[in-house]
């Protein structure tokens, strides 16, 4: 039923073919939930602060508030009011001016459902978990990843050796920070190529394939030379830094139809997501990136450095990883249809004695990446990797660390550095 006083609350309507978002919202003092979701609901479709004439088709196109449980509230927006495969428009809509009104204390984006109508509008990864399987020949173990470390500072020549290294003890894939760019001491263009030509030496060396994830992170334009350059060269990935290089670049490079497989690094996320009761969650972010087409993406560890719980960590591996998602209290239902699904990346303090919690949690389609994990050992960063790959080694033959570090020096060394396995 439409009250006739919130004329964008409509308790009885059952969305079809609508997008629909899932806020948190506190009302501001002084005003009711009521009042403040229909703020909400006007301000991001066809309203405004104030009664204003218009034509009685514009009506149609109302969003509505059709659920309030407590703070949780759903909005249906008409799929009319959006241009299907342009994501700044649709985030300007959903997450634009409303996260500013003074109507609501605090208002957070938690999640979105897209419309078949909108997710066939996009490419999707153009990998997806099993491509990028194929790509590196790993049939079922999770991928074991590094980062170069220092993140800044490296020559080319001292980056490009520790990248080897890390490749020949064991690591399937290694990337930049997400700050290293084409700074004096070591430009893109040579980094790239010295990197590749060590990735092809391991590769030749240990019989396995190797990724480099580049970090192309740039103004569009150079961005899209960058990856092209890759591209020439032979490279397997690019690397890009999603949230500050913007959507709309990220859509470019993706609809550039690039060879290479899009890794995706979520710095500045925190900005939008760390508070809990304003801004967007990672679940908005991580929607955009699959719906785009990003084939990995960073979504927490839940147990190194970096803040979140393994709970909403393993709501987002669900969110990106599988085509029908089921709803949750902070999730909407989401059939993903044609679009493949992205490869959950866990990174951020990571070393062997998390091996066991994040496969438990995350199950084996991962990628684990460790930086300061690896390239901690004195003997080298070689040694530091055969650490990590033998602790995903023991967890896949289903042996404790304990007891597989006893035969294993490099795993023994690791463990003896950072201690035993938190596994709960």
């Amino acid at each position: 039923m439409v009250s006739s006083k919130f004329k964008f609350i409509n308790l009885g309507y059952r969305p079809k073919e609508d997008l629909v978002c899932l806020f948190r919202v506190h009302p501001a003092k002084g005003i009711s939930m009521k009042r403040a979701v229909n703020t909400v609901a006007l301000e991001s479709s066809v309203g405004t602060w104030t009664e204003v004439k218009t034509q009685n088709y514009v009506k149609k196109l109302r969003a509505k508030v059709f659920s309030i449980k407590g703070d949780l509230v759903k909005i249906a927006y008409p799929k009319e009011i959006f241009e299907y495969d342009n994501v700044p428009n649709i985030l300007s809509s959903v997450a634009g001016n409303i996260l500013g009104m003074k109507a609501v204390k605090t208002i957070r984006l938690e999640d979105i459902k897209f419309p078949k109508k909108i997710l066939n509008s996009f490419n999707g990864p153009k990998y997806g978990i099993p491509g990028i399987r194929k790509l590196l020949k790993i049939k079922k173990r999770p991928l074991v990843g590094t980062i170069i470390k220092p993140k800044l500072g490296l020559k080319t020549k001292h980056h490009a050796q520790s990248a080897y290294e890390s490749w020949v003890g064991g690591c399937d894939i290694v990337k930049d920070d997400e700050n290293l760019a084409s700074q004096k001491f070591n430009r893109f263009e040579e980094r790239i190529a010295r990197s590749l030509e060590k990735a092809h030496q391991a590769e030749e060396e240990t019989g396995e394939k190797k990724g480099y994830l580049v970090n192309v992170t740039a103004e569009t334009k150079e961005m899209m030379k960058r990856a092209q350059l890759v591209e020439d060269l032979g490279g397997k990935y690019i690397m890009v830094d999603i949230i500050t290089a913007g959507w709309a670049a990220i859509q470019t490079l993706r609809e550039a139809d690039f060879k290479m497989a899009i890794h995706g690094h979520r710095a500045m996320h925190a900005a939008f997501d760390r508070n809990p009761d304003h801004g967007v969650s990672m679940m908005i972010i991580a929607d955009f990136a699959r719906l785009i087409g990003v084939d990995q993406l960073h979504i927490g560890t839940g147990i190194g450095k970096l803040e979140g719980d393994i709970e909403d960590i393993e709501e987002l591996d669900e969110e990106i990883s599988i085509k029908q998602v089921k709803a949750t209290r902070k999730r909407l239902a989401q059939n993903w249809g044609k679009i493949k699904s992205t490869f959950p990346v866990s990174s951020g303090g990571l070393h062997p004695g998390h091996v066991p919690f994040l496969i438990k949690h995350l199950g084996k389609d991962l990628i684990i990446q460790a930086g300061g994990g690896v390239h901690w050992n004195p003997r080298g960063s070689k040694y530091g990797a055969m650490g990590m790959k033998q602790a995903v080694e023991a967890v896949m033959k289903g042996i404790s660390l304990k007891k597989y570090a006893k035969d294993h020096k490099e795993l023994r060394e690791a463990l003896n550095k950072f201690g035993y396995p938190k596994t709960k």
